[in-house]
């Protein structure tokens, strides 16, 4: 699904599902200080926002997983099967049965998620962080018309030859990230002959569970990294949730780095972080991918190692579920190549 055009003063319309009323006020409140937003409608349960659905005809909705008579993956199921196009935001708890939860969820079509705020907080911080966090989440599925918007020239999308071999692949990824990694990379053949190093943004504990579950499914290891791992061909590397991972050179070999500089971005692991890292050990033996996600992160990175000669592979908007980092990417003319999520490893190969 792409970003759906906006006309002129029309707003996004947004219905609010969770069994607790103290949740529906607050994020109510918080969605509503959003003049581009408008809350058309709240249901305790899964059942009651299904029958409400036809009649609000909101354009987003915002899902609690767990709630009385029909749950959120439940309801997730048939929101899929009925209003395929409808955006749905699951509400998750930073645990470990939260996070395996919200990552079925997104396996199941759900577009993004965030985090519930933790109990002890002041009404206040809650509603802080629920415009901080959930308000951009909602607005990244839209644009808004611009008839005087002038189109930026996009290079050809045609591959490229490159006359140096490739030592590492980088992939940066966010919204939409870990139902596209259990598409593609479990294609890689059990011999790839190079290490696979992946930010995608998410906290921690998820990244160690996504891990966990493309190594069910890959056909080379995949692991959540750890400090000072060797980088070694045919293995793939999750940046841990709250840690830059870069690569740096210790004697012959590399080795994960991680840290907790500064975010980039507003974002720690940043793609940004590790691409740069990646220009510096391998220069332009590299192969960067940038796929679906909010923002421009992995932009600056990419700018760095085509620079230095590494080939830029771009997912591209049809296939995205939100088209900002690879649009960054394509706009900034550093793409060498923009496919289909599944020609992606293909043209890798």
């Amino acid at each position: 699904m792409n970003q759906r055009t906006l006309r002129p003063g029309e707003r996004i319309r947004v219905l609010v599902v969770d069994d607790s009323v103290v949740i529906r006020r607050l994020v109510s409140h918080a969605l509503e200080e959003a003049p581009e937003l408008e809350v058309v409608g709240a249901a305790s349960n899964g059942a009651i926002a299904l029958q409400r659905i036809p009649f609000l005809n909101p354009d987003v909705v915002t899902l609690d997983i767990e709630m009385p008579e029909m749950d959120g993956l439940e309801t997730l199921r048939r929101i899929r099967r009925e209003h395929p196009h409808l955006r749905v935001i699951m509400f998750s708890t930073l645990t470990e049965r939260g996070a395996a939860i919200t990552l079925t969820a997104l396996s199941l079509g759900a577009d993004d998620y965030v985090s519930k705020a933790a109990n002890g907080g002041s009404l206040d911080q809650s509603l802080a962080r629920l415009r901080q966090e959930l308000v951009p989440k909602i607005r990244q599925f839209f644009k808004v018309a611009s008839p005087a918007k002038v189109e930026v020239a996009r290079p050809a999308v045609a591959p490229k030859s490159f006359p140096r071999p490739a030592r590492v692949l980088g992939i940066g990824i966010s919204t939409g990230g870990p139902a596209a990694l259990a598409a593609i990379l479990p294609t890689l053949p059990k011999d790839f002959p190079l290490p696979v190093l992946v930010v995608q943004h998410m906290p921690p504990v998820f990244t160690r569970l996504l891990a966990e579950r493309l190594n069910a499914t890959c056909r080379i290891p995949a692991v959540e990294a750890a400090q000072g791992d060797p980088v070694i061909p045919g293995k793939i590397f999750i940046a841990p949730g709250d840690f830059h991972m870069k690569v740096a050179s210790a004697g012959a070999a590399v080795r994960i780095c991680l840290d907790q500089s500064p975010p980039l971005n507003s974002c720690r692991p940043a793609v940004d972080a590790l691409f740069a890292s990646i220009a510096d050990v391998y220069g332009g033996a590299a192969i960067a991918m940038i796929m679906t996600g909010m923002g421009q992160d992995g932009m600056l990175g990419a700018r760095a190692l085509k620079a230095l000669g590494a080939r830029i592979l771009v997912q591209d908007e049809e296939s995205s579920v939100v088209w900002g980092m690879p649009g960054a990417v394509v706009n900034a003319g550093l793409a060498d190549c923009v496919l289909p999520l599944d020609k992606l490893v293909a043209e890798v190969l």
